[in-house]
C-alpha cells in the first residue's frame, strides 16, 4: 500500500511539473529569446496582458547574455529532470521564468513607477556573492565603508558605467537561494555598445533599460522569460507564454 501511495504521489508531482503555466497574477512579461543554448545574443520584448490577451508593448530590441550562453536557472518554472543548472561563475545566463523587481543605481532618483523599489547605491552597499554567506544573493548595507577584504569583494560596483543602473532578475532569490547556484543576476547596461557579453546578466542599451524600468509596474507582478528560441516555442502553449 505504501508503495502504491508513493507511486501515486510521484505521478502527481510529475503532472504538477508538466502543468506549469505563467502565474495568473503576472500580466507583464519581458520575453528574451536566444538562438540556442550557447548564444550570448538575445532578442527582448515587453508584453502586457489586457483582457486576458498578451500584447507586445513597443518594438523588440537586442541585448547580450552570458559569454557561455544559457543554462537552466532557479526561478518559477520547473527544471527538466537531469538538466544542468546554473552555478556561480559559469558565465551563463539563467534560463526559465523569473520574477522581476527592485532597481539599483547611481542616480539619486530615476523615472519609475511610484511603487517600484529603487536604491541609490553608495559605497556601503554590498551584493553578497559569497555562497558560504547567509546573506548570499542579497543587498546588504553596512554602517561603514568596506574595510575587510571580504567587504571590499562584495561591494556593489562603483563608478562603472555598465552598472550605474540595474533591475533585479530574481534568479536563485532569497529566501530560497541555493548556495553556489548563481547570484547578482540583473538587467543592466551593456558594454562597448553591445560588443561584449556578460557573466550571466542580461544587458542592453541604457535608453532601453531606462524605458523598461519606467514601464515595469510591480502591481502587474512582472516576470522575465528567458529561453532559447526552440525551447520557447516548445513550451509556448503549455506554459501560456506570450505569442
Amino acid at each position: 500500500m505504501k508503495r502504491l501511495l508513493w507511486i501515486l504521489a510521484s505521478g502527481l508531482l510529475t503532472l504538477s511539473t508538466n502543468a506549469f503555466q505563467l502565474p495568473t497574477a503576472s500580466t507583464q512579461c519581458v520575453v528574451g529569446t536566444a538562438k540556442d543554448w550557447n548564444s550570448s545574443y538575445v532578442t527582448l520584448a515587453l508584453w502586457q496582458k489586457n483582457g486576458g490577451k498578451w500584447q507586445q508593448v513597443g518594438a523588440s530590441w537586442h541585448g547580450r547574455l552570458g559569454k557561455s550562453g544559457l543554462v537552466w536557472g532557479n526561478g518559477l518554472s520547473p527544471v527538466p529532470k537531469g538538466a544542468t543548472t546554473k552555478q556561480e561563475g559559469d558565465n551563463r545566463a539563467p534560463a526559465g521564468v523569473f520574477s522581476i523587481g527592485g532597481a539599483w543605481g547611481s542616480d539619486v532618483t530615476i523615472h519609475k513607477n511610484p511603487s517600484q523599489f529603487y536604491r541609490h547605491v553608495t559605497p556601503r552597499d554590498l551584493w553578497v556573492e559569497d555562497p558560504s554567506s547567509p546573506s548570499y544573493n542579497r543587498n546588504v548595507v553596512i554602517d561603514h565603508d568596506p574595510a575587510t577584504d571580504w567587504e571590499k569583494k562584495q561591494q556593489m560596483k562603483q563608478n562603472d558605467p555598465a552598472h550605474k543602473l540595474k533591475l533585479f532578475i530574481a534568479h536563485n532569490a532569497p529566501p530560497k537561494a541555493l548556495p553556489n547556484a548563481g547570484s547578482a543576476i540583473f538587467f543592466h547596461i551593456w558594454r562597448s555598445d553591445g560588443t561584449k557579453p556578460t557573466a550571466g546578466c542580461t544587458t542592453m542599451p541604457e535608453e532601453k533599460l531606462r524605458w523598461l524600468i519606467a514601464n515595469i509596474d510591480p502591481a502587474r507582478h512582472p516576470i522575465y522569460v528567458l529561453l532559447p528560441l526552440a525551447e520557447y516555442q516548445a513550451n509556448m502553449v503549455a506554459w501560456a507564454l506570450p505569442q
